[in-house]
């Protein structure tokens, strides 16, 4: 490895004239945290979308960090989808995920990041994890079938933010937010969560005057859910913390890896009534039990978290309503 670096990486907290990288600040995430930078009055944000930088070319990921020496890097760029996609692209999800998060995380030591926040999901835990998921019941058992690869690659991202913190003295954490949606989501039925798929299937059906929506799976599994713009003022919260109260998150003997959830959940059926009374919608949901419901349950323990002194200020019923509202003009389902 060709370094870059001259002395050992210090840590310093994120300040509103740090010149800070958000990877993928064009999806879900990263709009939000860069809305919420913004907000904040941060001033030197390094934007760039795929065209300018494709972030699985090593090459490119190293001129971008050598001529633009970013000081902090959330890394929310990644390749996501729900279960269909899983399923259907297990090659892409693990190849592109793995080719991101090995450039990023490798040039941010190479080029002396003061902090990497390094952005996963809930499915690095186990099928049958023990609920609430805790941190250290990572690698416990076997995971979901249908989205195996995703995870794999998630995993292997916390593995090498641990063994940079180890072997280098890096500031790397990895936080792992339970499931999200928020108004950049993407609402393409064969690739899309279960959130915004169920939003757009009953959008759409109310526009239509359709009068059932079908939704795939039994509806019994438990999912819970964080609203996009409270995962954004988590990461700031993190990234500001003062040194010494970020230095107690990255212990050499366990992954430096935190949750992010609101502590409580529903179950698909719940989540779609909830989502036809924000919509107004008087029809009959119809669930297809032929169609794989994927992991019983996914309730992340946030305890760490919220004991730092973050927790989430929007519930699931004000977050649909917010998503809805922000992209309903945009989406030609509803008007066809």
């Amino acid at each position: 490895m060709n370094t870059h670096r001259t002395h050992r990486p210090t840590d310093a907290a994120m300040q509103p004239s740090s010149r800070v990288f958000v990877a993928g600040h064009g999806g879900l995430v990263g709009s939000a945290i860069c809305r919420r930078l913004k907000d904040a009055g941060y001033t030197n944000l390094l934007l760039r979308t795929r065209a300018e930088l494709d972030l699985t070319q090593r090459a490119a990921v190293w001129k971008f960090f050598a001529d633009e020496r970013p000081e902090h890097v959330v890394l929310a760029a990644a390749k996501v989808g729900g279960i269909h996609a899983n399923s259907t692209y297990p090659v892409d999800f693990i190849s592109e995920n793995l080719l991101i998060q090995s450039n990023v995380i490798d040039a941010c030591y190479e080029f002396g990041v003061k902090r990497l926040l390094f952005l996963g999901s809930s499915c690095i835990y186990p099928k049958l994890c023990p609920q609430p998921m805790r941190e250290e019941y990572l690698l416990t058992g076997p995971l979901e079938t249908t989205n195996r690869p995703y995870a794999i690659a998630k995993i292997a991202g916390i593995e090498q933010c641990w063994a940079y913190n180890r072997q280098h003295a890096t500031k790397f954490l990895a936080a792992m937010p339970t499931n999200l949606y928020g108004p950049e989501d993407n609402f393409d039925l064969k690739n899309s969560h279960v959130l915004p798929a169920l939003l757009r299937k009953v959008a759409a059906a109310k526009a239509k005057n359709t009068k059932q929506v079908q939704v795939w799976g039994t509806g019994t599994p438990r999912r819970e859910f964080l609203f996009s713009d409270d995962l954004a003022k988590a990461c700031m919260f993190l990234l500001e913390l003062a040194v010494d109260r970020f230095a107690a998150l990255l212990p050499d003997d366990m992954p430096p890896l935190i949750n992010i959830g609101v502590g409580e959940d529903v179950t698909i059926r719940e989540l779609a009534e909830l989502i036809c009374r924000v919509l107004d919608y008087n029809g009959e949901l119809v669930f297809d039990p032929t169609q794989p419901d994927g992991t019983p349950r996914k309730l992340l323990d946030s305890s760490r978290m919220q004991a730092l002194g973050w927790k989430p200020r929007t519930s699931l019923e004000e977050g649909i309503r917010r998503t809805y509202e922000a992209a309903k003009g945009n989406l030609e389902f509803i008007r066809k």
